[in-house]
């Protein structure tokens, strides 16, 4: 289709979005559904108004999906509850790295002994498919700043760490198949691809979210007060720490997430934020929060992280009809088959499953929470773009269409039985608690 038709038909769903916001609320589906229905309706499936050849549009399509998975990390990061301590976010740290690894290895058994995958190509579809989603999973992630609730935190904190907890075993992948470097006994990769580019990834989106706080609260409260651009300063908040996080050879998904995180912590602090009985910082006037629905009774200090947060949401939105609507493109009816179709069952009841209960173990997570948490492992954007990453870092040619293949159908199967077993699942959770 021409760049005027692309026009046409995206400024028709945001119109059609935008119009029905409430009826689709009150489906029993999620909106991504709804994209994903009205792709392979318009896409080779059944009508052929478009086919969308991710394989041909690699470039443009990672640099499409990283722009929506920056933008969704940084707003989940500066949804979370703070400060950051290890009993409250132990089990997040076990998802994003144990739980996430042991899916890396049960993905690429399945990959290499049933589908008959080299062991780097498995290696990199279970780095692939392992990361659960930021960009898709909003209903059940937090829906405001400070939302303590202990399954939609951790699976919030989980996505937001595993984007970039995946990203070793993406280069481990690439290096077996003879696309990376490794080094002699795999020892760059544990130096450099593992532990520096974790440690260096924390530590630089710590000190620049942290930083940007204290420079955007003294500027508002020097004299003359000075007006800050909340919107542009988030959005160059993102770009120059995932920048320079990529140039120091460090994960800048991971960086993002944390400089979102560490940015909020800040700023409640220099708000005068008080610890509640759960020790989480809150505003002293619960309507204080400007990223919450009520609306407050006095004057409230601005903050970054709160006064940008409604426009990445709306960017998130924007990506998430786009994005999906291209994945309905993509898809054929000849990528429905036993491969593509048995690794998301297996993926969905045994993988994930397996590696939660693994992960979790030991801790005081409770068993009903495990089991959700284990179910709601939602792939999407994220997959899609460590898979376009790999295409263009050298993916060999004969596995780039069996990857393509069994990725597009593993994120679509995701979107529809996820999507639609998330409302009357959360519905009953919330009634049982």
């Amino acid at each position: 289709m021409t760049p005027t038709y692309w026009f046409l038909l995206i400024g028709c769903l945001m119109l059609a979005r935008g119009l029905a916001a409430t009826t689709i609320s009150r489906l029993p589906v999620t909106s991504a559904i709804v994209y994903l229905a009205f792709g392979l309706m318009l896409g080779p499936v059944v009508l052929g108004v478009f086919r969308f050849a991710a394989v041909e549009q690699s470039h443009v399509l990672e640099i499409l999906t990283e722009i929506a998975v920056l933008i969704s990390l940084f707003s989940a990061g500066v949804k979370m509850p703070v400060p950051i301590t290890f009993k409250r976010w132990g089990p997040s740290f076990r998802l994003a790295w144990v739980s996430m690894s042991i899916t890396v290895a049960l993905v690429a058994a399945f990959g290499h002994y049933v589908l008959g995958l080299p062991i780097g190509a498995g290696i990199l579809l279970g780095a692939i498919l392992a990361p659960t989603d930021p960009v898709l999973a909003t209903d059940v992630q937090v829906r405001h700043a400070g939302d303590a609730d202990a399954l939609r935190f951790t699976l919030t904190s989980e996505a937001g760490m595993n984007d970039g907890s995946a990203f070793p075993f993406v280069l481990l992948g690439l290096g077996l198949l003879g696309a990376g470097e490794l080094g002699e006994f795999a020892w760059r990769w544990v130096l450099v691809d593992v532990i520096w580019a974790t440690l260096g990834a924390v530590a630089i989106g710590m000190l620049a979210g942290h930083g940007l706080g204290r420079l955007g609260w003294a500027m508002r409260n020097q004299d003359p007060r000075h007006d800050v651009l909340d919107d542009l300063v988030g959005l160059g908040l993102i770009s120059v720490v995932y920048g320079v996080t990529v140039l120091a050879h460090a994960w800048g998904f991971l960086a993002v997430f944390f400089a979102g995180v560490a940015l909020r912590q800040t700023e409640l602090l220099l708000t005068g934020a008080h610890k509640n009985r759960a020790g989480l910082l809150v505003p002293d006037d619960p309507k204080a929060d400007p990223a919450n629905d009520e609306v407050p009774d006095t004057p409230v200090p601005m903050t970054v992280s709160a006064e940008s947060l409604v426009f990445k949401e709306h960017l998130e939105r924007l990506s998430e009809l786009t994005l999906v609507l291209l994945l309905g493109g993509m898809l054929t009816l000849q990528d429905w088959n036993w491969r593509t179709c048995g690794t998301a069952l297996f993926l969905f009841v045994v993988a994930r499953p397996v590696s939660v209960m693994l992960g979790l173990a030991g801790t005081n997570t409770s068993l009903r929470l495990r089991l959700i948490i284990g179910w709601f492992g939602v792939r999407g954007i994220g997959s899609v773009y460590y898979l376009m990453y790999a295409i263009n870092n050298g993916l060999p040619g004969a596995l780039t269409h069996d990857l393509t293949q069994i990725t597009t159908v593993v994120v679509a199967l995701s979107i529809l039985v996820h999507g639609i077993s998330v409302k009357p699942l959360m519905d009953k959770y919330w009634r049982r608690k």
